[in-house]
C-alpha cells in the first residue's frame, strides 16, 4: 500500500492542531517535517520544540526530514523529540554509512535523501543499510514548486536496485506531488509520496487526503 504524508511545513500553524486531525480523519498514517537551516538550503524552518509539540498532539509516524549540515548533531536530538524516521541528505553527509547505522541505533528509522540533479549511483554502497530513500522532485528550500518529470526515473531506477539487491528499502518521493501526478509516481515505485500544498491548500483537507489516498492505492496495484 502507498502511503500520502502530509507536509507540516504547508499546514496553517495557527490551527496546528486542526490540521493534523483533518489529515488523521483522511487515513494517513504518517506526517512529513521539513528542517531547514538556512544553510544548506536557503530557508529555516522548525527544530526540536515544534516535533516535540506534535508528538504530544498525534500518535501518527513522525517522519522528519533534515536538510541541514550538521544531521550527525542534531538526529538525535530530533529523534528525542519524538521522530520516528529521520533522513539525511547525501550531498552532506560525510561518511554516510555512518550516520545512517547512528540513526537506526537511537531507534529511528533511516533514510537517505538526494537532490534533483544528484545520481542514484551515489547511493550503490549504503542501499543495504537505509530503511528508505527520498526523492526530491523540486529542488529543496521552499513549498509550492512544481514536479520535476525526471525524477521518475530515479524511482524506476531504485525500484530496479532494490530488487536486484534483494533489500526492501522504501522510496519516498517529495516535491511537487498533485493530483495529477500521484499515479505515474506511484508505478514508477513510490512507497511514500509527500504532499504539502496539494492537501493543506486544499478547500476540504479531509476529502483531498482521502482522495489522494484512494488514487494512490488504485495505482500501487497497476505498478509497472
Amino acid at each position: 500500500m502507498a502511503e500520502i504524508l502530509p507536509s507540516i511545513l504547508a499546514a496553517d500553524f495557527t490551527r496546528l492542531g486542526e490540521e493534523i486531525a483533518a489529515v488523521e480523519k483522511g487515513g494517513v498514517k504518517m506526517l512529513h517535517i521539513d528542517v531547514m537551516d538556512g544553510h544548506f538550503v536557503p530557508n529555516l524552518t522548525l527544530g526540536p520544540p515544534v516535533v516535540q509539540a506534535i508528538r504530544k498532539r498525534t500518535a501518527l509516524a513522525l517522519d522528519v526530514h533534515l536538510m541541514i549540515t550538521d544531521p550527525d548533531k542534531y538526529a538525535p536530538i530530533f529523534i528525542e523529540a519524538g521522530a520516528d524516521c529521520v533522513s539525511v541528505h547525501q550531498e552532506v553527509c560525510h561518511h554516510l554509512d555512518c550516520t545512517l547505522r547512528a540513526i537506526q541505533a537511537e531507534g529511528a528509522q533511516a533514510g537517505v535523501v538526494i537532490n534533483p540533479a544528484t545520481p542514484v549511483a551515489n547511493l550503490r554502497h549504503v542501499l543495504e543499510i537505509v530503511d528508505y530513500v527520498l526523492v526530491m522532485s523540486v529542488n529543496p528550500g521552499f513549498g509550492g514548486q512544481k514536479f520535476i518529470p525526471y525524477t521518475l526515473g530515479k524511482l524506476r531506477e531504485l525500484d530496479r536496485l532494490r530488487q536486484e539487491i534483494g533489500k526492501p528499502f522504501l522510496i519516498e518521493i517529495d516535491g511537487g506531488i498533485t493530483l495529477e501526478n500521484v499515479t505515474e509516481a506511484v508505478r514508477a515505485g513510490a512507497d511514500w509520496l509527500v504532499a504539502g500544498t496539494s492537501i493543506f491548500h486544499a478547500p476540504d483537507v479531509v476529502a483531498r487526503t482521502t482522495e489522494m489516498r484512494q488514487i494512490a492505492d488504485q495505482a500501487k496495484s497497476v505498478h509497472v
